[in-house]
């Protein structure tokens, strides 16, 4: 029995109606298994600029550090795009959290259920039933962070990112991966550019050397272009996939499409010791915010990863993933995962079936 505190951030667009169903299956897990969550809201995102002018307001970074764990909905829509880019909430929220929280590993399931298996766009004979594909993006170093501007060059006014790692950045990377692997199928996909890029050669070779620290784990090397045509060709093939910020942001995409269910797959970010913050890969989606037909699922599971990587509660973990396998083997579908023609339930008729199944 415990106590745990979390940020709640709804956000934008559908995140407020998804988010109150994670809370509400985070309420009832409590209930189960004896556990407290005290649970405190903060704005960030486009809610929090047209509330107090800022995409994070100072009192947010507060109540999160303060917090063992965050749970976001989605942050963004059009009605912030014509803001500078630095100001925009998903730059100014999303990145701003990551920096200010210390979140350097994002960690994104690819998970397709057997009960949504004809939901993906690669043949039944090469992806089967099922897939489990974890990959593990560092998220604050790189060519996002690196130095960028404009210079004169030989053919005018020229622009350039600089691609940038330290050991000390890809050795925490890669424990992360390491310590998932020994977790799953002990096998790690380092995947990079080492036939081109310093940057990428410095990586392998921190790889190679964390590696030893994990003899138990197989670990292979890819180049960037051969893994996401393997992705495709042999998803099966692949069990932990660690790479650099710029190939995870493309990879983990890649991977997510490959179950056919955006609005299915969770997300965690974290940092150092047990500090996440977690949230579905999915967007804001403001078309159709207010219309309880979000698919809350992505943020439901999210709330599992929550349990397992923060808060150290496996059992409650699986009681939830548990429950969705079940709903979703019931045939219970929202909009997004419906077969055509069949029937679907609201966004707060999923989150009270995923209770009922917990």
């Amino acid at each position: 029995m415990g106590t745990y505190n979390i940020a709640v951030i709804k956000g934008d667009g559908i995140g407020p109606d998804i988010v109150e169903q994670a809370v509400k299956v985070t309420k009832k897990i409590g209930e189960r298994f004896g556990h407290k969550f005290n649970m405190t809201e903060a704005l960030a995102g486009g809610a929090a600029i047209d509330a107090v002018g800022t995409a994070l307001p100072k009192e947010t970074v507060e109540v999160c550090k303060n917090s063992d764990a965050v749970l976001l909905g989605a942050v963004g829509g059009p009605k912030w795009d014509n803001l500078p880019g630095e100001l925009r909430p998903e730059r100014g929220a999303l990145l701003g959290l990551r920096k200010e929280l210390g979140l350097f590993a994002n960690l994104r399931p690819a998970i397709m259920h057997r009960a949504l298996s004809n939901a993906s766009p690669i043949k039944h004979e090469i992806i089967g039933d099922s897939l489990d594909i974890l990959a593990v993006r560092e998220l604050t170093g790189g060519i996002y962070f690196g130095d960028k501007g404009y210079r004169e060059g030989a053919y005018g006014r020229e622009a350039y990112d600089v691609e940038r790692y330290s050991p000390f950045e890809i050795d925490r990377i890669a424990r992360i991966a390491f310590d998932a692997a020994m977790k799953r199928n002990k096998k790690v996909t380092s995947v990079d550019k080492a036939n081109v890029l310093e940057s990428s050669r410095l990586w392998r070779s921190r790889m190679e050397e964390i590696a030893k620290e994990y003899p138990e784990v197989e670990l292979e090397h890819l180049y960037v272009d051969n893994a996401a045509m393997q992705l495709v060709r042999n998803p099966k093939q692949f069990d932990v996939i660690v790479t650099s910020n710029m190939f995870g942001d493309i990879l983990s995409d890649e991977a997510s499409q490959i179950t056919g269910s955006i609005g299915m797959l969770p997300s965690a970010s974290l940092g150092e010791g047990s500090f996440g913050l977690y949230e579905p890969i999915h967007g804001s989606a403001p078309d159709i915010a207010g219309m309880n037909i979000a698919n809350p699922l992505a943020t439901i599971l999210s709330v599992s990863m929550m349990f397992k990587y923060s808060f150290g509660l496996v059992k409650e973990a699986k009681a939830v993933e548990d429950a969705v396998t079940r709903v979703l083997d019931k045939g219970i579908r929202t909009a997004d995962i419906a077969s055509d023609g069949a029937e679907y339930i609201g966004t707060d008729a999923m989150g009270d079936a995923v209770c009922a199944e917990i």
